[in-house]
C-alpha cells in the first residue's frame, strides 16, 4: 500500500470524524426536543417549523401523542407498505405518466415488485438499466422519494433505541409521524440540497431532458457488411441526476440514475466529487453515534461506538488497498503487469476507472459496502480474491462499520449488548448498560437481530447453488461463481444493493427471491430492535457502582471489536472459505 493510499485514508477518516461532531449535535437537537417544541434556530428553522406544523394538520396527526413500541412499529410498517405499493403503481403505469420523454413502456410486474421492495427497504438493488428502463417521473417522484423516506425510516428506528436508553420507567418512545417528518424536513432535505448544488458545480447533470444529441469531436468511420458507415454524433442520456445522487449517498441508498452507478461520469465526474460522496456516505452513520452520546447524557459512549466503527473500517479498507495494489499472479511476466496506470503505478487496474485509480476505487467500494450504500464506482467482480473479500465481509459483519443511516447504529448496539452480556458473565454480575439491566428477553431480541440476517444469507445461497437455473446464469464457474451468489445474497439481505457482477439477476427466480430477502433483511432485523426498545424504556436506571463495567474505555472498545469479528467469523468463515479464500490460494498456486 502506497503513501498516497495512507494519506487519502487518513484524510477521509479525519474529515468524517470532524464533521460527525457538529452534525451529531444537530441531530440531537432535532430529536431531543419535546414533541411540542421543534428545534430552535434562525429564519430557516422557523420556516421549516411552519411547514412541519402544516404537515401535521393536513395529515391529521397529533404531534403531542406519543406511541409505545407496538404502535410505533405498526405505523412504520403500514407507511412503508403503502410507499412500496405507490412505487409499484408508478412503475407499472409509467407509459401513461408525464415526464417520460423516451416513451418507456411499463416496467414488467416482477421487476416492478423487486424494484419497489428494493427502494422501500433502502436496498436499491437494481436489476435494470436506469437510462433505458425508467423515465424522469419514475426516477424522480418514484425512486428519489423512496430514497428520502426509507432513509428517514432507518433514522427513526435508531432514534427509538436511543430514547429507550435515555428514558426510564415509561412505555412511550415518541411519535413515528413526528420523527419521520423531522428526519426528512430538518435533516435529509437541507443536507441533500447543499450536496446537490455542490455536485452540479462539479459536473453532475440536473435537467429534465430525456436525451441529448452531441457531435463527436472526431467522427468515427467503419465498415459493416461492405457498407461504409460514419458516426458523427452520439446520443447521451440526461435527467435530474444531482438531486438523486445527493440523497443516494447521504441516505445510504445507493440507487444510481444510470446503470454504471457511481462509475458514470454524469454521477461522479472527478476525484473531488468522489471524495465528497464518500464523506456523505459516512456522515449520518457517524453523526448518529455522537447524537446518541448527547441524548443519553454521556458523550463518551457515543465516541466509544464511533471509535470501534472507525477501527473496523480502517482495518478492512487497508486490507483491500494492500490486496488491490498487488499485481495479479496471472499477469506476471507480461508487459501489462508493470505498466503504470494514469493515476497509480502497478497494481490491479482491471474494472477500475482511470480517473480514480486503485486507491479511490477501493476506498469508495469499501465505503459503499461498509455503509450499506452499495453505490460502487468500480467492478468488484474484477477485484483480486482478497480484494473482493473486503466488501463482501464488510456487508456480512452486519454493516456496522459504519452501517446504514440508523441501521448501522442499532446494528452495532446489538453487538454492544452482547459484549456487555459476555463481560457480565465473566465477572459474575448481572449485565447492565447505561444503567439498564440486560435481561433474558433483551438478549433474545439481540440474538434474533444478530442471527436472522446471516441465516437468510446462508440459506438463500445454499438454495441458489442447488437450483440448476440459479447457477446457469453465472458468468464464472468454481469458487468465483459461488462468491458471486454469496455476494448477491449478502447484499440484498443487508440492504446494501451493490452487485459483484457476473451474475444475471433478471430471471423470475432472482427477482422474486431477492425481493423477499430484502423484506426479511430489513424488517426481521428492525422489529427485534423495536421490541428491545420497548423493553428497555420501561426499566428504571440503576446508579453506577464500583462493580459497573465502564463502556467507554479502550478495553471495552477492544471487547466490542472482538465480538463483532468473532460473530462474523463464526457465521461466515466456512462460506468465505468456499469462495474468495480458496480462489486466492488457487490463483497463487496455479502461477
Amino acid at each position: 500500500m502506497s503513501a498516497n493510499s495512507l494519506i487519502q485514508l487518513a484524510v477521509l477518516i479525519g474529515a468524517v470524524l470532524l464533521l460527525s461532531w457538529p452534525v451529531g449535535l444537530y441531530l440531537a437537537r432535532v430529536f431531543m426536543d419535546k414533541t411540542e417544541q421543534p428545534p430552535s434556530g434562525g429564519r430557516i428553522i422557523r420556516a421549516l417549523r411552519v411547514i412541519e406544523n402544516s404537515i401535521y394538520r393536513m395529515a391529521g396527526v397529533d404531534p403531542l401523542q406519543e406511541m409505545d413500541w407496538v404502535s410505533y412499529a405498526v405505523a412504520l410498517l403500514v407507511f412503508n407498505l403503502l410507499g412500496a405499493i405507490l412505487l409499484y403503481a408508478i412503475l407499472r403505469l409509467q407509459y401513461w405518466l408525464p415526464l417520460n420523454p423516451q416513451h418507456f413502456p411499463a416496467v414488467p410486474s416482477v421487476m416492478s415488485f423487486n424494484t419497489a421492495v428494493s427502494f422501500m427497504t433502502n436496498t436499491n438493488w437494481q436489476s435494470y438499466s436506469g437510462e433505458t428502463t425508467l423515465g424522469i417521473f419514475s426516477q424522480m417522484f418514484g425512486l428519489t422519494v423512496q430514497n428520502f423516506l426509507s432513509a428517514a425510516t432507518g433514522l427513526c428506528i435508531a432514534i427509538v433505541l436511543i430514547r429507550a436508553f435515555a428514558r426510564e420507567s415509561q412505555k412511550y418512545l415518541g411519535n413515528f409521524w413526528v420523527d419521520l417528518t423531522r428526519a426528512t424536513l430538518y435533516v435529509l432535505l437541507p443536507f441533500s440540497l447543499v450536496v446537490a448544488v455542490f455536485l452540479i458545480s462539479q459536473g453532475v447533470i440536473q435537467n429534465f431532458q430525456g436525451t441529448k444529441r452531441v457531435d463527436l469531436l472526431h467522427p468515427v468511420a467503419f465498415t459493416v457488411n461492405h457498407h461504409r458507415i460514419q458516426l458523427t454524433h452520439q446520443v447521451l442520456p440526461m435527467g435530474p441526476v444531482a438531486s438523486q445522487e445527493a440523497i443516494k449517498e447521504l441516505g445510504n441508498n445507493g440507487g444510481g440514475y444510470f446503470n454504471m452507478n457511481s462509475a458514470h461520469p454524469f454521477e461522479n465526474p472527478n476525484p473531488l466529487s468522489n471524495f465528497l460522496e464518500m464523506i456523505c456516505m459516512f456522515l449520518f452513520p457517524g453523526a448518529i453515534c455522537i447524537a446518541f452520546g448527547e441524548m443519553v447524557g454521556d458523550r463518551r459512549q457515543g465516541w466509544a461506538i464511533l471509535t470501534a466503527m472507525t477501527i473496523l473500517f480502517v482495518v478492512f479498507a487497508s486490507g483491500g488497498l494492500m490486496a488491490e495494489h498487488g499485481s495479479n499472479p496471472g499477469l506476471h511476466g507480461l508487459p501489462v503487469a508493470t505498466r503504470a496506470s494514469p493515476l497509480q503505478s502497478g497494481g490491479n487496474m482491471e474494472g477500475k476507472e482511470t480517473r480514480f485509480g486503485i486507491t479511490d476505487s477501493v476506498l469508495f467500494n469499501a465505503t459503499a459496502t461498509a455503509t450499506s450504500t452499495g453505490a460502487i464506482n468500480s467492478t468488484s467482480d474484477s477485484y483480486l480474491p482478497l480484494g473482493g473479500l473486503v466488501p463482501l465481509w464488510l456487508m456480512e459483519l452486519g454493516e456496522v462499520s459504519y452501517g446504514g443511516i440508523g441501521s448501522g447504529f442499532y446494528g452495532m448496539m446489538l453487538f454492544v449488548l452482547v459484549a456487555v452480556f459476555v463481560a457480565g458473565l465473566m465477572v459474575g454480575r448481572t449485565p447492565e448498560y447505561l444503567g439498564k439491566k440486560i435481561e433474558t428477553f433483551d438478549m433474545k431480541m439481540v440474538a434474533l437481530g444478530i442471527l436472522v440476517t446471516p441465516a437468510i444469507i446462508l440459506i438463500g445461497t445454499a438454495v441458489a447453488v442447488l437450483i440448476p437455473h440459479a447457477t446457469s446464469v453465472l458468468g464464472n464457474p468454481g469458487p468465483h461463481g459461488f462468491t458471486e451468489i454469496l455476494y448477491a445474497f449478502s447484499s440484498v439481505a443487508n440492504n446494501n444493493g451493490s452487485a459483484m457482477g457476473g451474475l444475471t439477476v433478471t430471471s423470475i427466480f432472482y427477482q422474486m427471491v431477492t425481493g423477499i430477502v430484502m423484506l426479511m433483511g430489513r424488517f426481521w432485523f428492525a422489529l427485534p430492535v423495536m421490541a428491545l426498545s420497548g423493553s428497555l424504556v420501561m426499566k428504571k436506571k440503576i446508579p453506577p457502582s464500583l462493580g459497573t463495567l465502564p463502556t467507554h474505555t479502550p478495553l471495552f472498545i477492544t471487547l466490542l471489536i472482538g465480538t463483532v469479528l468473532l460473530v462474523g467469523a463464526l457465521n461466515f468463515l466456512p462460506a468465505l472459505s468456499l469462495g474468495p479464500l480458496i480462489e486466492h490460494f488457487l490463483l497463487i498456486h496455479s502461477h
